[in-house]
């Protein structure tokens, strides 16, 4: 006898906290603050949902659930110039580092 499954578990925006609040560190578009849950599904059908623990930023151009405390600075930030987010990214893989790092974290490149 065959037995064929299919199933996965998923997580869905819940509530919208704060449109715009941060940028996406895959895509860098901006991100929003939400709340969310977790769902499973059978057979493509929900069959269960419980809500995540804590609101998590999420990207609407790539779907990507992230926590805060890994975003970027927000668009709308008017502290921030174009020449202080230039100079947190490596210049090598684009990924935004800490100001005080002499290398990448990520490649491994000098900045």
């Amino acid at each position: 006898m065959f037995f064929f499954f299919v199933g996965g578990l998923e997580q869905q925006v819940r509530r919208l906290l704060k449109s715009g609040a941060a940028r996406c560190i895959n895509c860098n578009s901006p991100a929003d603050l939400v709340d969310y849950e977790k769902v499973l599904k059978l057979f493509f059908v929900p069959v269960w949902r419980w809500p995540g623990k804590e609101p998590l930023m999420h990207c609407n151009n790539c779907k990507l659930f992230f926590p805060q405390s890994l975003s970027p600075p927000s668009f709308s930030d008017q502290s921030t110039s174009a020449t202080l987010l230039r100079a947190l990214r490596c210049r090598s893989c684009n990924k935004v580092v800490e100001p005080d790092f002499s290398f990448c974290p990520y490649c491994g490149s000098s900045l």
